[in-house]
């Protein structure tokens, strides 16, 4: 009996912390979709200075969570709880690497990432509810590890909100972002075909989503060569979701 008393206060507390990562998870997905719709402002804002820094604000906060993510993490398997944090690193992934690319118009790497996620004693407000004991045994420094297939399943989602930045773009104008937008996604396309049924399940599963990306923003280029100059500017972003409605229908989506 004392055996399986022991059993059942460990099988307690690996529950009860993996119930708590799932929160924070959900906690992080809704902060880094907000951000995610903040971003999205910056080709209509008139001062795209202040969206980025709006958004870095956004993605410190996320980091705080996802801080709480390493310290109920600390002397853990993180590969054992993987299941309920992954959402939320995904989705983080897709924020970060968003934002970087609006700023550099280049692909964050997950070693960049990863330096985001490094924690020292100095960056704790969470901890006041923990006891003193508990607090001298956690380390100085500490870190969260984006995993490669974390990283890569939140590179396959950004390449939905390029599209969406590609036909925003030229809602308001821009026929040159849909250009670039174009090289890249089809960059990121070439690198998970590489991968192709060899990687993760959920992997090759995205693929089909990064090739409709690709379409659309493939489409968007064509009909601006072709019929750009026939078209006035603020009828083309209602040409382009008329076409991807097509394209839709056509791929049998709802």
């Amino acid at each position: 009996m004392k055996s399986f008393k022991s059993f059942q206060l460990e099988l307690d507390t690996r529950h009860d912390k993996y119930e708590r990562l799932v929160k924070l998870s959900r906690d992080i997905t809704i902060e880094s979709k907000r951000t995610i719709f903040l971003l999205h402002r910056f080709t209509s804002a008139p001062s795209g200075e202040e969206i980025l820094s709006e958004s870095e604000v956004k993605l410190d906060a996320v980091r705080q969570k996802i801080k709480q993510v390493a310290q109920e993490l600390i002397g853990e398997d993180m590969y054992q709880f993987h299941r309920a944090i992954s959402p939320g690193l995904q989705e983080y992934v897709e924020a970060v690497s968003f934002q970087y690319f609006i700023k550099t118009r280049s692909l964050i790497s997950v070693e960049e990432i990863n330096k985001q996620l490094i924690f020292t004693t100095e960056d704790r407000e969470e901890t006041t509810n923990m006891t003193s004991n508990s607090q001298d045994k956690q380390p100085h420094r500490w870190s969260l590890k984006v995993t490669p297939v974390d990283y890569l399943l939140g590179v396959a989602d950004l390449t939905g909100e390029l599209m969406r930045l590609c036909i925003s773009s030229v809602g308001n104008g821009d026929i040159d972002t849909p250009f670039e937008l174009s090289q890249f996604l089809r960059q990121i396309y070439d690198g998970f075909t590489f991968i192709g049924n060899t990687g993760p399940y959920e992997v090759s599963k995205k693929l089909y989503t990064l090739k409709q990306s690709l379409a659309k923003v493939e489409n968007a280029c064509y009909t601006l060569k072709v019929r750009g100059s026939e078209i006035p500017k603020h009828m083309l972003a209602d040409v382009f979701s008329t076409k991807t409605e097509l394209i839709d229908q056509e791929e049998g989506l709802p």
